[in-house]
């Protein structure tokens, strides 16, 4: 039976946080604090990056501005221009980083598309997500692309209702609960869970099934030619 498939692309499709784990690890060098360990620098990053993420959204551009936020409230030393946007700097380098994308994904697409319907759900800067999909060469496989400030319970009932998805026919399919698994089930979609080690800590939850729809697991994208 053909189904609908909407599948997440950060951490889904291509490697995408990696890169901000290694931008924060250059900002916790530079700022080289006395007392607070890295970890603990990055519990200071995500309180702001949870409240403003709310405000601005999501990517590079919104990241480095965080990245300044935190040195202004951690920096011991003398806060100059040239300090600050150096820190900017190691978060829009992300920009110029190569897009992997992760094995089995390309042709796990092409043997989907044969079978089913399907839309590439994300969340971020438009131009930003834009700019990658077209970087990947995985776009030819959707037949609908959606980008959003947040994947959250209203988004995917809008995404229904826009598309006329049947619901139980309808999978979500990803690697965060928090964005992907968790919204789509309380909207009443299916979904599958597609675990990547190393997922922002902020799009991390305990998976959960509120609606109808049913949850299941892959090891990999691969796997998902074993369920459809």
């Amino acid at each position: 039976m053909r189904q609908h498939l909407i599948i997440d692309a950060d951490d889904t499709l291509w490697e995408n946080n990696v890169y901000f784990e290694l931008a924060f690890d250059e900002f916790a060098d530079f700022l080289n604090h006395s007392t607070l360990r890295p970890p603990e620098v990055r519990a200071v990053l995500d309180q702001i990056e949870l409240a403003n993420s709310k405000i601005n959204g999501y990517g590079s551009l919104n990241f480095g501005n965080n990245l300044q936020q935190c040195y202004r409230r951690l920096a011991e030393r003398t806060i100059r221009p040239e300090d600050l946007a150096q820190v900017k700097g190691f978060a829009l380098r992300i920009l110029e980083q190569p897009l992997e994308i992760i094995d089995g994904v390309a042709e796990t697409l092409e043997y989907l598309a044969s079978r089913h319907d399907l839309t590439l759900f994300t969340k971020g800067h438009p131009e930003e997500q834009k700019m990658k999909i077209d970087r990947s060469g995985l776009g030819i496989w959707f037949g609908h692309t959606a980008i959003v400030k947040e994947k959250d319970v209203a988004s995917y009932r809008k995404l229904v209702e826009e598309r006329a998805l049947q619901p139980d026919l309808t999978w979500m399919i990803g690697n965060s609960p928090k964005s992907d698994v968790n919204p789509a089930l309380e909207a009443g979609l299916n979904a599958v869970f597609v675990p990547h080690a190393r997922t922002w800590v902020l799009e991390r939850q305990e998976l959960r099934a509120p609606g109808p729809g049913h949850l299941l697991m892959v090891e990999n994208f691969a796997g998902l030619r074993n369920l459809f």
